[in-house]
């Protein structure tokens, strides 16, 4: 057990695939994942000191932890054409975006910078390991785990996330100062999105292995101590309305195609001759109005579909590969029952009762039984194991995300 915690760089566990949620975890000092939601969750802040026990028991036997991933690790992954970085330097404040060549980044213990990497999940297994901590939080909650790193004083000057943020930490302290104040108007000769006026009501210094939970609309402002600090921040996004009722109209509007008998054409044999020609006719909008209702559409059953297809659309940022050397339909079909076949982890996956949507997709619309099967455990478990065999590889929605580069074994 001892030799597990003092693993070098510390190494998180995958989480078990049946999360505990009334029993007290460590991760959140020792309440439940029940009692967090029902307490915490977007209400109110929380400190948690020791998330990690691991770091407090390799302190205290005198063997420090290093974060999963080093300095020069982040370094080389913010030169990734792929990976999405920041660089903010303070006094004066300056904002840039990557890749990064190592030698135009400063050093770590220069002064006043912080480099930001988004979406650290699908460039290092540590990231994505630490994501499925929070699996009790529905996934189409889930923005991605951003890694910050900073020299001594670095930051992003004082802010407001509409979103729920975790704020780890990795390597060396942070300074967190939060505020719950109402105003909320941000300095407009500043490039970066900074507070006007920002006074701190709590603060504390977090040390690896300690974290803090923080709700939408809560100001922070956090500030290095030392060089090389590392905060890794898990973000819960959250849309507007707005966003949320347009993109389900839009797949709505598109779903259409699939309703023969409304290619047909409007006829008015019934309309008698008007003396208001310029307005719409009263026979047009009695013969839509009977379409309308005849489709639903006032329904939230009808919008739900659009809504998580759009939900589990990745990120603009993501890249998918295909295999470089493809299975045949035949060998796909073989190897499933050896293999573990996983979600890329730039791919999402939702579940809207017994269908599944993929990368904005459902996948499971027109396929064998077998096919929504394995689609629903992917779902599910985000891993697909046993002794799989489908009867016919044949256009099946499992094999083309995979030829897509969407499932990976």
């Amino acid at each position: 057990m001892t030799s597990f915690y003092l693993s070098k760089p510390y190494e998180p566990p995958q989480a078990p695939k049946t999360l505990p949620l009334d029993r007290p975890w460590a991760l959140f000092g020792g309440i439940s994942p029940q009692k967090f939601m029902k307490t915490y969750w977007h209400k109110k802040p929380l400190l948690i000191r020791g998330a990690i026990p691991a770091f407090k028991l390799a302190q205290q036997a005198n063997e420090p932890l290093a974060s999963p991933i080093s300095a020069d690790g982040l370094f080389k992954i913010a030169g990734n054409d792929a990976a999405e970085s920041r660089l903010i330097q303070a006094k004066p404040w300056s904002f840039t975006e990557g890749p990064f060549q190592k030698k135009t980044l400063p050093t770590i213990n220069t002064a006043h910078w912080t480099l930001l990497l988004q979406g650290m999940e699908a460039h290092h297994p540590a990231a994505a390991k630490i994501l499925s901590w929070f699996r009790f939080i529905p996934d189409a909650r889930l923005d991605d785990l951003m890694i910050s790193i900073a020299g001594p004083g670095g930051g992003v000057g004082p802010h407001f996330d509409s979103y729920d943020v975790f704020l780890i930490q990795m390597a060396g302290r942070r300074r967190w100062q939060i505020s719950e104040q109402k105003d909320l108007s941000l300095n407009p000769k500043l490039p970066l999105k900074i507070l006007q006026s920002f006074k701190a009501e709590q603060e504390w210094v977090l040390e690896p292995g300690d974290m803090l939970y923080l709700p939408p609309h809560v100001a922070h402002d956090g500030v290095a101590l030392d060089a090389g600090c590392q905060t890794w921040s898990v973000g819960f996004r959250s849309q507007s309305y707005k966003e949320l009722l347009q993109e389900g109209l839009w797949r709505l509007a598109e779903s259409l195609e699939d309703i023969p008998e409304l290619e047909q054409h409007f006829a008015d044999p019934m309309q008698e001759a008007s003396a208001s020609a310029e307005q719409l006719p009263a026979e047009l909008i009695k013969q839509i109005e009977g379409k309308l209702k005849g489709l639903k559409l006032h329904q939230i059953s009808n919008f739900l579909p659009g809504i998580t297809a759009y939900l589990s659309e990745p990120k603009q940022q993501a890249i998918f590969d295909s295999p470089t050397e493809p299975l045949p339909p035949d060998g796909f079909n073989k190897t499933l029952g050896r293999k573990t076949l996983k979600p890329h982890p730039q791919t999402r996956i939702l579940s809207l009762g017994t269908t599944v949507f993929c990368n904005g997709e459902n996948v499971t619309k027109g396929q064998a039984q077998e096919v929504c099967v394995a689609w629903r455990g992917l779902s599910s478990r985000k891993e697909l194991t046993g002794s799989i065999r489908l009867k016919s590889t044949n256009k099946s929605s499992l094999y083309e995300a995979y030829m897509a580069g969407w499932l990976i074994f």
